[in-house]
């Protein structure tokens, strides 16, 4: 039987009690969010942590857990300079998943670490994603073969925001990648709604990433439901 398409919530927090606010309406909801941490290099501006670093490095040493972190699984979107640097801060925030953008610098080193720590010891599982632009080139991938379980295409062509349009370049690319890796989990962040959620999911999508789609409507449950609806309906 086909698993159904997994839609997970996106917040581009602003601040520890924006992620406290956005993060509170969606237990029961899904198991899974996405929390984009942006340090200015891909986008515009800075979100929580750094903002708030003082709250983060709490969560860091397991003086505090992350908003509902015993009804969530959290995975971080690195949107990062330097994500080697750091990537071990989110693994002991209590990531599930992280991704690491294969455009930064220092991408290697950074899932390196990632699939070091889940190989050399039994105290962490965390899922390694690897983003790519919709504009970038396959071949671009080629360097980290082997080194992450599942990719996430980047939907829109401005990262770091939230309601941006769907590019059509991210499906020609989600197409590609399914294509040359037929079983790899494919991911698609940015400009999902329930009006191109069929068609990224006939591109080669498993998972939806959805900020605004969600979290931009008065009742987040039936915006995630219908979006959930609608990826699940083929």
């Amino acid at each position: 039987m086909k698993a159904p398409i997994e839609i997970i919530p996106a917040v581009l927090p602003k601040s520890w009690d924006d992620l406290e606010a956005h993060v509170a309406r969606i237990p029961g909801i899904t198991r899974h969010v996405q929390i984009d941490v942006v340090d200015g290099h891909f986008a515009k501006g800075k979100t929580w942590p750094y903002k708030d670093g003082e709250k983060f490095a709490m969560v860091v040493q397991q003086e505090h857990g992350l908003p509902h972190w015993e009804e969530l699984d959290f995975e971080f979107d690195l949107m990062i300079a330097d994500p080697a640097a750091e990537v071990m801060k989110y693994v002991h925030a209590g990531a599930s998943r992280i991704i690491i953008h294969a455009a930064s610098k220092t991408a290697l080193p950074a899932l390196q670490q990632l699939i070091d720590l889940n190989e050399d010891t039994g105290a962490w599982s965390v899922q390694v994603g690897l983003a790519v632009g919709c504009q970038q080139n396959l071949d671009d991938l080629e360097p980290f073969e082997g080194q992450y379980d599942f990719v996430q295409v980047m939907g829109i062509e401005h990262i770091g925001k939230q309601g941006e349009p769907l590019s059509q370049k991210a499906l020609f690319m989600l197409e590609r990648l399914r294509h040359r890796y037929p079983n790899l989990p494919l991911q698609v962040d940015g400009g999902v709604k329930p009006e191109n959620a069929a068609a990224l999911v006939a591109a080669g999508a498993t998972r939806l990433v959805a900020g605004s789609a969600i979290f931009g409507s008065d009742d987040a449950r039936a915006a995630y439901q219908a979006l959930y609806t609608v990826a699940n309906a083929q």
